[in-house]
């Protein structure tokens, strides 16, 4: 017997039952939706968590420290373990590393107009300011004099020098403007500070140099990332412009050694390291960590949040499961109870000698065509509800405070659904279909 035979025979059959291949059918409905809302709801919550730790930083990306910067590993004659241009070096070779930004700091004050505030400006390499997204400007070209990338909310900060009220003080931001206007710095701030004395021993007030802006980071005061309150600026301009600053004296934030002398070279308190895949972090940050430093990056909070998830994934995927097993046994009773309504139907087939497989498979078909049609309808089910939760609901925002779809239907989930229905169907017939191969034929053709 053909196929197309087959599957003709298996629509008849079911058409001739419209109520119970319907009941089944919703079954099957109710499962498949359950099971694929589920398991969207856990994709989603993932995803949300990602995307809330991306929103703070890129996540292929490891932050190094050094103890011996901060003095904690000072012990003895041995030589302190800086991060210096030549460790960096070294890092470059590590496999999996794309990239390192070296992290220098310099405390100042900035000016414009009648504002003022104290900032930290880090110096980091061209790779590390053409990651910043802004909203104004571009990264400095190789080459550029010094130029500086403000954070969003660095305007917060600054304050009116005559009244000494700033943003937290009234509610309005400075009248700043980055973009047009130079600002004004002073980068040695202890002789600001002794120039401020007043009397006798008041010196004279370092001098002032003017700036321009680079660009400033996308978003506004109510929008946070890891670049929101932090001045950038490239490394290599900013120590050109401290050593002729500061010449024969001591750079701030620089260690000395143990005869209180400056190092002949830069050391930095912190560096960065680019990882070309995310699944490659926590490998590359263990090689640094033995190494002697300290690592950090985002990938260890997220595999923990992960492993959170994915035991909230499977508890919401096995309480949809349980409606798709219970639709199961609703197949498996609508295709017994066909087997005794068509006995003789059977017998008549066995006598004509149709092949066995053919009955096996005729009866395995209307189970698998009850699971594709409760499959293909539980899923439309489940892209409109997934909608109406993304678009209506707002459940991103109540669950993740941050806007975004709770309900994912990939294209892998959305095709497993189909099938793993159509499977089950299969699965609950198959019993069914075996006890129809095993009818005697005389037995069945004398039925009523």
């Amino acid at each position: 017997m053909r196929f197309l035979d087959l599957l003709t025979m298996s629509v008849n059959n079911l058409r001739r039952r419209k109520l119970r291949t319907a009941l089944t059918v919703l079954g099957v409905i109710i499962g498949v939706a359950s099971v694929v809302i589920m398991v969207s709801l856990g994709i989603g919550l993932n995803q949300l968590m990602l995307e809330q730790y991306a929103s703070y930083g890129d996540m292929t990306t490891i932050s190094i420290y050094s103890d011996s910067y901060y003095g904690g590993s000072d012990s003895g004659d041995s030589e302190p373990q800086f991060l210096t241009d030549e460790v960096l070096k070294q890092f470059q070779h590590l496999d999996h590393v794309t990239g390192v930004s070296p992290m220098l700091s310099i405390y100042v004050l900035m000016k414009q107009g009648a504002y003022e505030a104290n900032m930290t400006i880090m110096g980091v390499s061209r790779e590390y300011l053409e990651k910043i997204p802004l909203k104004e400007g571009k990264a400095p070209e190789e080459g550029d004099e010094m130029k500086l990338i403000y954070g969003n909310w660095i305007i917060q900060k600054f304050r009116n020098s005559k009244t000494g009220k700033g943003y937290w003080d009234t509610g309005e931001l400075p009248d700043i403007d980055y973009m047009n206007k130079p600002m004004f710095v002073i980068f040695d701030m202890d002789a600001y500070y002794q120039s401020q004395g007043g009397g006798e021993n008041a010196s004279k007030p370092p001098k002032k140099y003017m700036i321009n802006a680079a660009g400033v980071v996308e978003g506004d005061i109510n929008d946070y990332n890891s670049y929101s309150y932090s001045v950038y600026t490239e490394i290599e301009a900013l120590k050109t412009q401290l050593k002729q600053i500061f010449k024969k004296k001591p750079i701030p934030n620089q260690p000395t050694n143990k005869k209180g002398k400056p190092y002949p070279y830069f050391i930095y308190e912190q560096a960065v390291v680019f990882v070309d895949d995310m699944a490659n972090v926590t490998d590359v940050q263990q090689t640094l960590i033995d190494m002697g430093f300290q690592a950090e990056s985002q990938m260890q909070w997220i595999e923990q949040s992960q492993q959170t998830y994915d035991v909230i994934q499977l508890v919401l995927g096995g309480i949809g499961a349980i409606s798709l097993f219970v639709a199961a046994i609703g197949i498996a009773n609508t295709m017994m109870m066909s087997i005794y309504e068509r006995t003789k139907e059977i017998g008549v087939i066995k006598v004509l000698g149709c092949d066995m497989g053919n009955i096996r498979n005729m009866f395995l078909m209307e189970s698998g065509f009850i699971g594709f049609m409760g499959g293909v309808i539980g899923l439309i089910i489940s892209f409109t509800v997934s909608y109406v939760m993304n678009n209506y609901l707002g459940i991103g925002q109540i669950m993740m405070g941050i806007d975004g779809d709770i309900s994912r239907i990939p294209l892998w989930l959305a095709a497993s659904a189909i099938g793993f229905a159509i499977l089950v169907g299969m699965v609950a017939g198959f019993f069914p279909s075996l006890r129809a191969m095993r009818l005697s034929p005389l037995a069945a053709i004398r039925n009523e």
